[in-house]
Formats: C-alpha cells, sequence, structure tokens
C-alpha cells in the first residue's frame, strides 16, 4: 500500500537530494525517467510518510529495493539491513570506481548485490 506523499513533503525530498538518486547518485537528468519519492523503510513494514523515511530514489533503484529491508550479506550469510541515506554516509560504505559502484562494508555489500 502507498500513501500520499504532499506535494510539500515531496519538493523537500527532491531538494534535499539535489536531484539526485539518495542510493546509486545518478542525477534525475540522466535517468530519462526521472526519480521517485521513496520510503526508506516501506510502509508495511511500520515505515512513516515523513521527510525522515523518504529518499529521492531513480524508478531502478527504488523498483529493485521494493518493500525490502535487508539481505543476507554473501560473505556471511548473516542478515543485515540496507543503506539508508538518512542516516548512513555513502562514502563510507560505497565507492565509485570509474563507472561502477563497489561496497566497502556489509551494508553496502547486500544494498549493492540487490540495487545492482
Amino acid at each position: 500500500m502507498s500513501s500520499y506523499v504532499p506535494e510539500e513533503l515531496r519538493r523537500i525530498v527532491v531538494t534535499r537530494a539535489d536531484g539526485l538518486c539518495e542510493y546509486c547518485l545518478i542525477h534525475e537528468r540522466d535517468t530519462f525517467v526521472g526519480c521517485q519519492v521513496d520510503h526508506i523503510i516501506s510502509e508495511k513494514h511500520g515505515g512513516p510518510t515523513d521527510a525522515g523515511n523518504l529518499a529521492h530514489a531513480c524508478a531502478w533503484c527504488n523498483r529493485a529495493k521494493g518493500s525490502d529491508v535487508g539481505s543476507l550479506d554473501p560473505a556471511t550469510g548473516q542478515f543485515v539491513r540496507f543503506y539508508n541515506p538518512r542516516t548512513d554516509v555513502w562514502s563510507d560504505l560505497f565507492q565509485l570506481v570509474g563507472a561502477r559502484i563497489e561496497w566497502k562494508t556489509p551494508i553496502g555489500a547486500v544494498t549493492v548485490r540487490l540495487l545492482r
């Protein structure tokens, strides 16, 4: 189920992200389909519709993430939460190598694997 996100709240999310997908850092101008406002923790998992739980996401990241909140670490098999753009620092978990996003931590690993 998806709740209505008021226009002013959408503006806050887009402005805060400076037009970038907060997961893969692609600019919305470069996506050909734009970006969407995404619940970081989905509503079905109790995530609220507020600025602290919304992210600007390209359609590919948003679709790949879906309502998931984490995945199994490929190295350990342990459940690990996904990257949260409100609480995590992108550069602590990921690095750009050419045009490829590579992970530095287990949180980065599960996020990269799921979002491809």
